[in-house]
């Protein structure tokens, strides 16, 4: 697949500057068409029946397969969500945290991680990582570790920065659990799960794929408790509710994922190319070199991952509303004064051309 038969995918990049995938990815035409052709069929046959539910479930092996090879692990490992923050909560609600224990995360993270730790009812101690030089970031978070810590808990790639945050140094120095939100960095950078605990992913953003549809990975399924179970989870139930759940990763399931968008999901991981991460360094590489030729502050370092945040020279909000006009989609960081740009394998030097104009 070459460069423009990869961007011919997406409709919207005939028209838009699409540089939000850090929010939701474009949509490619075999995504949308495997979703309609899929609702189109329930239409006419009914949800129902034998051939219905095993079409059902082979979707859902396929997206746990796909997934899986994503972060370089087996299917066995990976549930099945609706989102990363749906992945967080079950893995903060599965480790009994309490009074007396610390969690250990930075002040970048996003509120799908940030508020399952605060409702954990342990001591939530946030690295100050902003600002400080990427190279800095380990010594940082293993400064907050304590006898106290349980649990340390971040993103892969910072979701306000682009940010990549050294995650199996992490493991191999605390020896706690580690569990990573990887909403920004799972069809974006290569990853691999490697030693560490948890790993969250979301479908919508780099991956293309419909809303509404996430992965967890566990490394040991049997060490983590069940805490949200659905009728996915489990293998035999009693009537008081006791019950078996199913075998590895599985039994942390959420409950029912929309078939056409199970369908749309397979089509859009298919789609993707081989060449992608490569390409999607390239563009945030290039895109930080035309903001910094333009004049404009950055705050994202060289060699992250494929966000780029800049400080606009007007008002973030209006910087972004202003970009729309031009048909130039990116967004506003709240609270910060940042604008960010989302580069992906998709995006063009003339998107990024278009997105200096509008914006400086």
């Amino acid at each position: 697949m070459t460069f423009e038969e990869a961007r011919a995918q997406f409709p919207v990049l005939e028209r838009v500057a699409y540089l939000n995938a850090g929010s939701m990815g474009p949509l490619a035409r075999a995504t949308a068409a495997a979703m309609a052709d899929r609702a189109r069929r329930d239409l006419e046959e009914g949800r129902s029946g034998k051939p219905y539910y095993e079409e059902m479930q082979a979707l859902r092996n396929g997206v746990r397969e796909r997934l899986a090879a994503l972060v370089a692990t087996d299917a066995t490992h990976m549930a099945l969500t609706t989102s990363t923050t749906n992945g967080c909560n079950i893995v903060v609600g599965g480790l009994r945290l309490g009074a007396g224990d610390e969690v250990v995360t930075t002040d970048a993270e996003h509120p799908g991680l940030l508020a399952p730790l605060h409702v954990s009812g342990a001591r939530v101690v946030v690295a100050p990582t902003t600002g400080a030089p990427a190279a800095d970031a380990l010594r940082i978070l293993l400064d907050a570790v304590t006898p106290r810590t349980k649990l340390v808990a971040l993103s892969h790639v910072a979701w306000t920065t682009g940010q990549v945050f050294p995650i199996q140094e992490l493991k191999r120095e605390t020896r706690l659990p580690v569990l990573v939100d990887g909403a920004q960095s799972v069809g974006a950078i290569p990853v691999e799960v490697g030693d560490v605990d948890f790993y969250t992913v979301s479908c919508q953003k780099w991956l293309c794929g419909p809303d509404a549809l996430g992965g967890l990975y566990v490394r040991d399924p049997d060490a983590l408790r069940i805490a949200a179970p659905t009728y996915f989870s489990v293998e035999t139930i009693e009537r008081d509710g006791a019950f078996v759940p199913r075998e590895g990763a599985q039994r942390f399931d959420s409950g029912w994922l929309g078939v056409p968008s199970l369908a749309g999901l397979v089509a859009a991981l298919d789609a993707a190319p081989e060449w992608r991460f490569e390409r999607a360094a390239e563009a945030a590489a290039r895109c930080r070199k035309l903001l910094w030729d333009a004049g404009l502050e950055l705050v994202t370092e060289p060699a992250q991952g494929t966000l780029v945040t800049f400080v606009p020279p007007r008002d973030p909000e209006e910087t972004v509303v202003r970009a729309l006009e031009a048909d130039v989609v990116i967004r506003m960081l709240p609270g910060t004064g940042w604008c960010r740009v989302s580069c992906g394998y998709w995006t063009s030097d003339e998107d990024l051309e278009r997105l200096v104009a509008a914006v400086s």
